[in-house]
């Protein structure tokens, strides 16, 4: 089944097909493949911005047609988490996809993705899967694997784009498309901020001004790592444990510089390039952010 959702577009008015069942995307894809067209995947869950742009942007330049897909995945949610209050803006989401060229939108209900419910069968993400996030969290990376892995299979695109921004989520995904042998190519896109620094997130919207500004703090401590990156691990651990503690609001859940290859903790001495990750709290709203550091006598991040 699908529908056309009609949005606006700085060229007037267009028709994005929202397709609502996994037969009824495969078919537009089936068709696309017919005009002999590549295909991108965009996995959103929704509440879409700037950031989400520019994953459209980068697969647009990979593939011929993107598709974004559009689910409040609940098997990443455990209870007590914000799976039902988390923003469901589909009308403003399919006009930023219209605006920035997606070809049409899977936007399924939770039925059509998970037919048998409760016995569905989920990806064990393996060790990493439960560290950082996934020891906070000890669900998330089963489901938002499980539903990486249907997505990919119903829509099977040429590439994939995933934000760094969820750094260990693109590490699992990764390391599953090699283990599982998905014929298709994952690309990372650099984190998107706000112009005082703030990476963008759809959580965002929960913040207070107070808290919002205090969120502030992550963006501080990973300018503060580049530079003292030349210092070694433990300089840049303890900046951000301080800077989490000097803060009224913010609580530090970890922080973190991990390997790129494995995704463990590197040791103190560690010279090359590892990526520091950050998770806290603000109220009641958990935000994470990482850079890559360059831990070297010259130092650097990116």
């Amino acid at each position: 089944m699908s529908h056309s959702l009609a949005v606006a577009t700085e060229a007037g008015t267009a028709e994005l097909p929202i397709l609502a069942t996994p037969a009824a995307v495969a078919a537009h894809v089936a068709h696309l493949r017919e005009q002999g067209r590549t295909v991108a995947l965009v996995p959103t869950m929704g509440a879409l911005h700037a950031g989400h742009a520019s994953l459209l942007e980068e697969a647009g330049r990979h593939a011929d047609a993107v598709i974004a897909s559009v689910f409040v995945n609940p098997l990443q949610f455990a209870p007590g988490e914000d799976y039902e209050r988390y923003p469901r803006t589909l009308a403003a989401d399919a006009e930023l996809l219209s605006r920035v060229g997606a070809e049409a939108v899977f936007a399924p209900s939770p039925e059509a993705m998970y037919p048998t419910g409760p016995n569905t069968v989920v990806i064990e993400p393996g060790p990493v899967g439960h560290t950082f996030e996934g020891r906070i969290r000890p669900i998330h990376f089963s489901g938002a694997l499980t539903v990486v892995n249907k997505l990919l299979n119903i829509v099977r695109p040429d590439v994939a784009v995933f934000g760094e921004k969820d750094a260990q989520q693109l590490f699992l995904i990764r390391q599953m498309v090699a283990q599982l042998n998905l014929p298709v190519r994952i690309i990372g896109v650099p984190i998107v901020r706000e112009p005082d620094g703030l990476a963008r997130s759809s959580r965002n919207r929960y913040l207070s001004p107070a808290e919002r500004a205090s969120a502030l703090v992550l963006f501080r401590i990973l300018e503060r790592a580049r530079e003292a990156s030349a210092a070694g691990v433990p300089e840049v651990l303890q900046i951000a444990q301080s800077a989490i503690a000097a803060d009224d609001v913010a609580e530090l859940d970890y922080a973190s510089v991990v390997s790129e290859q494995t995704f463990q903790p590197v040791p103190d001495d560690f010279q090359g390039q590892a990526r520091l990750l950050l998770a806290a709290r603000f109220g009641g709203t958990r935000l994470i952010d990482n850079a890559l550091l360059q831990f070297s006598p010259h130092g650097g991040a990116r």
